[in-house]
């Protein structure tokens, strides 16, 4: 049996057994006596739906509205493998609920809407969003997401976040500053390639301006090369993106490129490509099953060169489990009324500051054939077992909730670092 095969058989038996599916609901409350039942329904559960109508802020203290995300797709962009519909996208949304609820014991509602009309999809979810604390986006095609989160930040008054745009885009801006600040570079000077012009492309674009980058450094390409002035029929979002150049190809690109940033499809970065990068070369090639050039190789090229990928099996994966589940926590624990620029700015420093501090030995012990890790070029990003994550994101992201002014409540909660 190969190991393609033997890794299907593993991950449909994983889906398949002891129960289809990765999670369930639970009971919160006692529910073994008559006396229980009348509490728990009628007549019982009229008294918290009359003060739930008097005040909708009763709905946290009486339901678990507060510590309840909803994971919605359409299916339109299911990780690398395209737009297979809704019910395809169910065990990646079921996925994402068994990760908030392992990483910080958020519940999920896993919903997939069978629509790939916009305003169809906004008005499911603006009719649903009342049962939710906060709402997940994944895996919905652009340039549609942009629109759709927009909206629906706009409409809701609790936290919509886009995690295919602004998860990857975190993860990757705390292992850039890191990675750039081990080669003496600032990312103000950097000059940088961005191979992909997708929801997660612009959104790590968007906050590496964000946090300083210059957007005439960033030469951004699509599937038809260099976006440039005089091309036609560009989104908004590749419009902010438009430079007057000459370049056309990737390897043009890449000449005294910093940065190489891949949000794209496998081994689309050459040998000539990555030659031409300037000296101590950052490249996060993030295409997911294989990445946009195999480290490997890129070491073989170029042995200056830092690399990050999606890949669990390589150093430094850039992995969205590093700050969904805590940014939702700390937002959760405040009442935000949504997740904003600096609450995100908050997430990237707390990440990128946590690969700086010794790895304790129980982080370690969670992954076989590593026997220790300190920040340097295999470990610019911490590992997505590290229980610190929780306390240092979650409690970054909740001060900046509250210091921007989109916090209901303005108390800084205290989180166990697990250890």
């Amino acid at each position: 049996m190969s190991e393609k095969e033997s890794l299907r058989d593993r991950a449909l038996r994983y889906h398949a057994e002891p129960r289809p599916g990765k999670i369930a609901i639970s009971l919160t409350t006692v529910a073994d006596s008559a006396d229980d039942l009348a509490l728990a329904y009628s007549p019982g559960v009229g008294e918290p739906v009359r003060d739930i109508a008097a005040d909708p802020e009763a709905a946290y203290r009486y339901t678990g509205k507060g510590n309840l995300v909803a994971v919605i797709s359409n299916g339109t962009a299911i990780l690398g493998l395209g737009n297979l519909g809704a019910l395809a996208s169910k065990p990646v949304m079921e996925g994402k609920a068994l990760l908030f609820k392992r990483f910080a014991d958020i519940d999920c509602f896993d919903i997939e809407v069978t629509t790939t009309d916009v305003e169809e999809f906004i008005t499911t979810v603006k009719n649903i969003a009342p049962t939710f604390g906060g709402i997940n986006l994944e895996d919905i095609g652009a340039p549609e997401c942009f629109e759709i989160e927009q909206r629906l930040k706009a409409l809701l008054d609790i936290p919509v976040f886009h995690d295919d745009q602004h998860g990857t885009a975190i993860v990757t801006a705390a292992g850039m500053l890191n990675a750039l600040e081990l080669r003496g570079k600032q990312l103000a000077d950097a000059r940088v390639v961005c191979l992909g012009a997708g929801a997660a492309a612009i959104a790590i674009m968007d906050l590496l301006v964000e946090l300083g980058a210059d957007k005439a450094n960033i030469f951004m390409l699509d599937s038809r090369g260099v976006i440039h002035a005089e091309r036609e029929g560009l989104s908004p979002q590749k419009l902010r993106y438009v430079q007057k150049t000459n370049k056309r190809t990737l390897a043009d690109a890449c000449e005294d490129a910093d940065v190489f940033i891949g949000v794209s499809g496998a081994n689309l970065m050459d040998e000539t490509a990555l030659r031409n990068m300037a000296k101590d070369p950052v490249v996060f090639a993030m295409a997911n099953p294989d990445p946009e050039i195999r480290p490997e190789l890129a070491r073989e090229i170029r042995d200056d060169v830092i690399m990050a990928t999606g890949r669990s099996d390589y150093p430094n994966q850039v992995n969205n489990v590093l700050c969904f589940p805590f940014i939702f926590r700390g937002a959760l624990d405040v009442r935000a009324t949504e997740i904003n620029e600096e609450m995100k700015m908050a997430a990237v420093h707390a990440i990128r500051e946590l690969a700086k501090e010794p790895v304790p030995a129980a982080v370690i012990a969670a992954y076989e054939n590593i026997d220790a890790l300190s920040f340097g070029a295999d470990y610019i990003i911490p590992k997505p077992m590290d229980p610190r994550l929780k306390s240092r994101v979650a409690t970054a992201v909740a001060k900046a909730a509250i210091a921007s002014g989109v916090a209901r409540l303005n108390e800084v909660p205290v989180y166990d670092e697990g250890l």
